[in-house]
């Protein structure tokens, strides 16, 4: 399948993809980290949540993942997500599909919301996020400072879920039945 869950073999590639946002400000990081620290953030969120990536002749071209919105207890039924993308996968609908399997398994997971952040302007994001059903949350104004300048941010949300008065705690990915998971990225992936 082009879309797949990463594996610790992934690293690298997933860096490399991540290595050409370092100097923009669509994520406020200033420097990159190493294939390590890259590798243990990789493992840390995928102990729990979706981490995709896309493979189109054996090279990963764009990756995916969700993790917990905020640390506090009753914040658990919150995901926030975030994409990157290879120059070459750009435009190609892979954003909308990566969104559209993460959003299928954070359902199945229990999730009821997931949130979206976007350094603004980023109209391409604003306008997928949209599209996606999200709604504009929120505005931070001057929320981080890089190359030069202080960035406005965005918050974005969409209700995957309805509010029940008692819900259940939110389960771990690994935990799945796995025809569920795969029915999610098959429903999504790009043709073979």
């Amino acid at each position: 399948m082009p879309i797949r869950f990463v594996t610790p073999a992934d690293s690298q590639a997933l860096l490399d993809i991540y290595a050409r946002y370092i100097d923009t400000t669509i994520t406020f990081e200033y420097t990159l980290p190493t294939v390590e620290d890259f590798a243990s953030r990789i493992a840390a969120v995928s102990a729990f949540y979706p981490c995709i990536a896309y493979e189109e002749d054996g090279r990963i071209l764009g990756y995916a993942y969700a993790h917990r919105f905020m640390e506090r207890a009753a914040y658990q039924w919150g995901a926030e997500w975030s994409a990157y993308l290879a120059p070459s996968a750009t435009g190609r609908g892979l954003g909308r599909r990566f969104y559209n399997i993460l959003a299928d398994i954070l359902a199945l997971q229990g999730v009821r919301t997931i949130y979206g952040i976007v350094t603004i302007p980023n109209e391409k994001s604003q306008a997928l996020h949209q599209s996606l059903g999200f709604t504009q949350a929120g505005y931070y104004r001057n929320a981080g400072f890089k190359n030069g300048k202080w960035c406005d941010v965005a918050w974005f949300e969409k209700q995957l879920a309805d509010y029940a008065a008692e819900p259940a705690s939110i389960v771990s990915i690994h935990s799945l039945p796995e025809e569920n998971v795969r029915a999610c990225l098959d429903r999504h992936s790009p043709p073979v």
